[in-house]
């Protein structure tokens, strides 16, 4: 073998998302892609903001070009990142300054130079199921190991009865992604103060810090009178990572910034390390027109109208055909309970009716399947005959 032991294991468990997207592309091509309703990338179909463009052209034809598209500071341009944490304290309150700012490709990027930064081999990372498959992949990439808290399926907040007998010498971090992709659901206030405590306690115990890192790519993507609580606010030792790829509908793009407050410990060391690791993971710095783009368009607000009307539509047609579905009020992602206890069954029979959906054990949460409903409405109103027909394998028989 020729590759890396590392990396077979890596090839081994490669994206079940992706295969199915690439599944999906196949069927549109034997059946047509009208036919196909493909729900399993949470690839936004929102169109880009006009504003984005207007900013693109603006940079490009009012900015040396060799400021545009060279090099920079390894954090990024130092108007960009004071552009970051004035928005940053404006919003929550906070005290961010430039320095705290590090312009990062997209908030994977940012996970990945905090784990160069942080872990040895067979350290530990803690975070709650359902989770983001890839973070799995992102801690093996140096040597550490993924410790999941099995989900609570009653709430789908965080189980926190679950985490402490988890937590040991080898723990360097725990991963918050919220709203939270898979199930839609936010945490609350009062969940992550508990959980404040508990970490506290903890670290008192085992003798060194554990950074929180808050994932938040779906951070402004909430429904109705719901908020978000800013976990930096909440839990001192915490990272905030953050990608315009959901809010902007810019995925390919890779943008998108970590925040660490000068609060946290070992806070110099920290800083330093995540700006080297910034340039020795190859990143070098965010892309450099980008960052000028995403500065001038921080304030620009998601398109809630878009994923809102997709999420009404879905929760309620999919409840009344009988589906047990976890209601969702951020992010654009819904859960929806097997029928069947095998969710790979259930996924088959999906694509029977063209329906892809992905698996949720993917996600650490078996017997469960995701929808991401960040697609266009008219493919949505289109499944609907098809999610009848599937309700139909398992209800009102």
């Amino acid at each position: 073998m020729v590759i890396s032991k590392n990396m077979e294991k890596l090839v081994a468990g490669s994206s079940t998302i992706r295969k199915l997207f690439e599944e999906g592309i196949q069927m549109a091509q034997e059946v047509g892609a009208e036919n196909v309703y493909d729900f399993s990338l949470g690839n936004p179909a929102s169109p880009v903001p006009h504003e984005i463009r207007d900013s693109i052209e603006n940079i490009l034809d009012n900015t040396d070009g060799n400021i545009v598209h060279g090099y920079m500071k390894n954090a990024g341009y130092d108007e960009v990142r004071k552009a970051v944490a004035d928005s940053l304290n404006r919003k929550n309150g906070t005290s961010y300054s430039a320095d705290d700012i590090i312009m990062t490709c997209g908030a994977a990027g940012a996970m990945n130079c905090v784990f160069r930064s942080l872990l040895n081999a067979e350290d530990e990372v803690i975070t709650f199921a359902p989770f983001f498959g890839e973070y799995r992949s992102y801690v093996a990439n140096y040597g550490g190991n993924l410790v999941v808290v099995p989900a609570d399926t009653k709430t789908f907040q965080l189980n926190l009865d679950a985490i402490r007998p988890l937590i040991n010498e080898k723990t360097r971090c725990v991963i918050i992604n919220n709203p939270n992709n898979p199930s839609g659901v936010i945490y609350t206030e009062d969940t992550l103060k508990k959980l404040n405590d508990i970490l506290t306690e903890a670290e008192k115990e085992i003798g060194h810090p554990i950074y929180v890192l808050a994932d938040e790519p779906y951070r402004e993507l909430v429904y109705g009178d719901q908020t978000v609580p800013y976990i930096p606010n909440i839990i001192r030792n915490s990272i905030f990572l953050y990608s315009f790829s959901k809010t902007l509908s810019l995925p390919g793009e890779r943008i998108g910034y970590m925040a660490v407050s000068k609060d946290i410990d070992y806070y110099d060391e920290m800083i330093s390390a995540l700006v080297v690791a910034n340039r020795c993971l190859g990143y070098i710095n965010a892309p450099s027109l980008f960052q000028l783009v995403v500065a001038q368009c921080l304030d620009i607000p998601a398109n809630l109208e878009f994923y809102d009307r997709n999420r009404k539509l879905l929760y309620n047609k999919l409840t009344s055909l009988g589906f047990e579905v976890v209601h969702p009020d951020g992010a654009f992602y819904m859960l929806i309970k097997s029928p069947t206890p095998e969710e790979d069954d259930f996924v088959a029979m999906g694509k029977k009716y063209h329906i892809i959906l992905v698996p949720a054990k993917s996600f650490g949460c078996p017997g469960y399947v995701r929808l991401a409903y960040c697609v266009s409405h008219d493919m949505i109103e289109r499944s609907l005959p098809a999610f009848e027909k599937l309700a139909a394998e398992y209800y009102n028989k």
